[in-house]
């Protein structure tokens, strides 16, 4: 088959297979950086308090997007291995229009409840219409959230990762330009925010719908399709790790703000958002590449390939282990110039977000590798391991963390268990790998 994942990788040409995935993921990460700076800039903090309460149904769609992406990536790119070209692009298809349809559903439901839920999740007052103007324009856009999250993976998988991370960059600049002008230039408040947001969500998936109906000469396109239960089933199962990461985030969230505000007030929950916005950039790079090595990993596992296979797993280990102290230095080194781009030196706000984030940024040691080992193990179609390890280090570990040591440590407790988690998980990581080797025979 003529497609660029089977090839033969070597240091160099795996990395810059990866760079487009890894890029793609940072940008879509700035989406909420960039909604953020317009609006508390130009509308006003009630506005951007609105957008956080509203995230976590929002998150949802983000969820099953990810886990179909992710899941269904694996099995796809497994079957292109097997040389299952025409089961392949049946599959893609299948997924493709399943994820279409949650979309569709998720934003009905929530547009018929639309005031029960933004009270559901916490919005009182003068937040109301903040929240339900948002999040309405966003619902109606759900489908073309869910596709764009799906096709910027599907891109990688048919071997055109340059094409998914030009589209994700387009999405990305369509976003900037759309809230300067919605918010700035016709002040249209929060609701200039929504629809900058849904300009971005438009440009990969209505690209992604023409490309793969219209290019048929690649290894995937659309072609008729039945609903194939088991197929399905197993991309749900292989990709709820993923999906795990993303529902958990917003539980993690409203722990750390709850304990937050107990021992420092509204500057301390300010403060950890400026810690968790930083976190979501730096672990977006290893999501990224974690993301872009999955349909080779695949691949080769699918084509039993285990020479290839273990050195990719080389390459990774040795990557991941090289710039997780590279970006430690880096955090560290420039903790003062990135807390200060959202809270000016001398305020209490800096104050105490300098002094987490240096304590913060010890996960980067770890959290490489932990992210790496769930990606790499939904890679290998072993979605029960990858929803594990990814269950521990997003929920179990951290929650145990912000419990247990803030009462030994104070507030340093408070910073210091993200970091409490990653190295708990990394633990597990090893193990798994370690165990796993005889099974895949990667090492």
């Amino acid at each position: 088959m003529n497609n660029s994942i089977s090839k033969e990788f070597t240091v160099g040409s795996l990395i810059r297979f990866a760079m487009p995935t890894t890029l793609m993921m940072v940008i879509l990460s700035l989406y909420t950086v960039v909604d953020g700076f317009f609006l508390s800039n130009f509308v006003g903090t009630d506005a951007l308090s609105a957008t956080n309460l509203v995230y976590p149904f929002l998150n949802l769609i983000i969820a099953v997007s990810v886990m179909l992406a992710t899941g269904g990536s694996a099995v796809i790119a497994r079957k292109m291995g097997e040389g299952k070209a025409g089961e392949a692009r049946e599959s893609f298809t299948m997924i493709t229009a399943v994820g279409f349809t949650a979309g569709v559903l998720i934003g009905l439901v929530g547009l018929l409840f639309l005031p029960q839920l933004v009270r559901l999740l916490g919005a009182s007052g003068v937040l109301i219409p903040y929240c339900e103007d948002y999040l309405k324009i966003l619902l109606i856009f759900a489908p073309a959230s869910v596709l764009q999250i799906l096709f910027q993976t599907f891109f990688v998988t048919a071997g055109r990762p340059m094409l998914g991370l030009g589209l994700t960059i387009l999405a990305g600049l369509s976003n900037i330009v759309f809230d300067y002008i919605f918010i700035v230039q016709m002040k249209m408040g929060i609701a200039g925010a929504a629809w900058g947001t849904a300009s971005g969500y438009l440009v990969p998936s209505v690209v992604g719908l023409l490309y793969f109906s219209a290019m048929r000469k690649g290894s995937l396109y659309f072609s008729k399709f039945g609903m194939e239960w088991k197929v399905l089933g197993e991309s749900c199962f292989n990709g709820s790790s993923e999906m795990v990461n993303n529902l958990s985030a917003g539980i993690v969230t409203l722990l750390f703000n709850m304990i937050m505000l107990r021992y420092l007030g509204s500057d301390g929950v300010a403060a950890i958002t400026v810690v968790l916005y930083s976190q979501f950039l730096l672990n977006a790079l290893y999501m990224g590449f974690a993301m872009g090595v999955a349909p080779v990993i695949s691949y080769n596992y699918g084509s039993e390939n285990i020479a290839q296979l273990r050195r990719l797993f080389k390459i990774c280990l040795g990557f991941i282990g090289i710039s997780s102290v590279v970006i430690v230095v880096a955090a560290m080194a420039l903790a003062s110039p990135i807390v200060a781009l959202f809270s000016p030196k001398g305020t209490a706000v800096y104050d105490i977000a300098i002094v987490g984030f240096l304590l913060f940024s010890i996960n980067y040691l770890f959290s490489g590798l932990n992210i790496f080992a769930s990606g790499f193990f939904t890679a290998l179609s072993n979605g029960k391991v990858s929803a594990i390890l990814s269950f521990l280090r997003t929920f179990v570990f951290i929650v145990v963390g912000i419990l247990l040591l803030p009462r030994f440590l104070g507030v340093n407790g408070i910073w210091l268990s993200v970091p409490f988690a990653e190295l708990m998980t990394l633990l597990f990581s090893a193990a798994y790998l370690w165990v796993g080797r005889n099974q895949y025979h990667y090492l």
